[in-house]
């Protein structure tokens, strides 16, 4: 058996597979969010430990026996965090979470310094780790000088659970650290932070051994053999593995809290002018690229708030069959924006609002935002090399029939819906742990799932969508200096 453990922005998921990777079960557990000032997003790693505790006794509780016969463990989790500790591996402060936009000025430092874009491959986002540091050592010196180790949030749990401090090339990726191209530490640009690398975790590929799970935690599980932790991924680098997006060509678009469009490359093609990520892949000598926008499911969750509906009853008011947009357009930049924009000030914003424009209508607006918000990934994608003839849909907002075809038309490629199981970053992160532990094929293991059903574009609105998505695209430089 083979155990993925997936720390999320909102919850830990657990997920045992057994050998032919055939789901077992899963648990999860429920994890708050801290917003202590606008901008801010923060989260306390002990909250990282009970919920993972919380899942890992749900499976024990129903699948006991498998559990104890787990040989091998992966761990995914929410990127960008910055988990400062000390020389005693006690927590320093709240991790600064990936949506965390107060290091801003941080960021736009650090960027303007050449040998960040030109080591990194990317733009140094106010939500990467290394701003964060900047940040704290500028406003938190009494931290920062006591800052012994800067783990990545799933790096802490591996800590928790194997007294290691080790880490993997897709989640180090995005620190604004690593050297993407060679895959290791660039003490050049730790040093710009006035850090150096024995302050960083030690670096291994995902598919690697990096640690065994403590004797007293396998006891309290009821595990009676030594067990390999896996060096793991990043969520979205631990989802590509759970879909088998591992090769050049294969793409996935995930509608979760925030959305992705992510493309497995054989090469390193980094563009950070395009605001696209190009990160190491957690599978050796592979590496990605991928647009992010910061609320997708978020957004539409907000409107759920803000109505008194919930987000699938807001669903089903839109149905399933595509409308042609009704002028109402939404900017998904609640949290500001990454892709293509880097704008950690720019916020949401409704245009083309009437007395005729009710509920349904904001929330087709809502969906159709988040929808041309990917769009402009695929876009950015393009410009850096990268084609995408279709791509496979998962995450939460991926059961809206409605929102799939709604992407499928306005980037004009099929969507993938994969048959019935979970593909996500928890399943990734098991695989990982299966290969780990037994040394098997990371290409052999990392494979797609066979597509249920595929969701076309609607011909007919093709005209209506790209004419909706130029208005989109001109709302951005227009409201941009207010």
């Amino acid at each position: 058996m083979y155990l993925g453990l997936d720390l999320g922005t909102s919850g830990v998921k657990a997920m045992l597979i057994d050998v032919t990777q055939r789901v077992i079960g899963s648990a999860t557990a429920a994890i708050d969010v801290s917003r202590p000032h606008p901008g801010w997003s923060e989260q306390d790693p002990a909250d990282w430990i009970r919920a993972t505790e919380e899942a890992v006794a749900g499976l024990k509780a129903t699948h006991g026996a498998a559990l104890a016969a787990v040989r091998g463990i992966g761990l995914s989790g929410h990127m960008h965090g910055a988990t400062l500790i000390d020389a005693d591996d006690k927590v320093l402060r709240p991790c600064i979470l990936w949506n965390d936009t107060r290091s801003f000025a941080e960021a736009a430092n650090l960027d303007a310094d050449p040998r960040f874009r030109a080591l990194t491959g990317n733009i140094v986002f106010p939500g990467f780790t290394a701003p964060k540091l900047v940040w704290v050592k500028n406003n938190e010196p009494e931290i920062f000088a006591k800052v012994a180790k800067v783990l990545l949030p799933k790096d802490y749990l591996r800590l928790w659970l194997s007294g290691e401090h080790i880490s993997e090339m897709s989640d180090s990726a995005g620190t604004s650290w690593l050297d993407t191209g060679k895959r290791a530490w660039s003490s050049e640009l730790l040093a710009a932070t006035d850090l150096q690398e024995s302050q960083m975790p030690a670096l291994v590929e995902g598919t690697a051994e990096a640690g065994r799970l403590r004797p007293e935690l396998a006891a309290a599980w009821g595990m009676t053999q030594s067990v390999v932790i896996a060096g793991g991924a990043g969520d979205n680098a631990a989802s590509a593995c759970g879909m088998g997006t591992v090769a050049e060509g294969h793409a996935f678009v995930s509608l979760g809290t925030s959305g992705v469009l992510f493309a497995a490359n054989g090469s390193y093609l980094p563009k950070p002018e395009s605001a696209v990520h190009a990160f190491c892949h957690a599978l050796p000598n592979t590496w990605h690229q991928m647009g992010v926008i910061l609320s997708a499911t978020d957004a539409l969750n907000w409107h759920a708030k803000v109505t008194g509906k919930t987000a699938g009853e807001l669903s089903a008011e839109v149905g399933d069959i595509l409308h042609a947009p009704t002028g109402v357009t939404f900017l998904p930049y609640l949290s500001g924006e990454r892709t293509p924009h880097n704008d950690a000030k720019i916020r949401g914003a409704f245009i083309g609002l009437g007395h005729e424009t009710d509920r349904t209508a904001l929330t087709q607006a809502v969906m159709e935002g988040v929808t041309f918000a990917i769009r402009d990934s695929l876009e950015a994608l393009k410009s850096a090399g990268t084609r995408i003839d279709r791509v496979t849909a998962i995450g939460g907002g991926s059961r809206s029939r409605y929102w799939l075809s709604s992407i499928a038309t306005a980037l004009g490629v099929p969507v993938d819906i994969p048959a019935d199981g979970d593909f996500g970053a928890a399943f990734g992160a098991a695989r990982l742990g299966l290969i780990a532990a037994t040394g098997a094929d990371p290409l052999a293991v990392c494979t797609a799932p066979e597509t249920a059903e595929t969701v076309e574009p609607v011909a007919g609105l093709t005209s209506a969508y790209d004419t909706a998505y130029h208005r989109y695209r001109a709302l951005y430089p227009a409201i941009r200096g207010l």
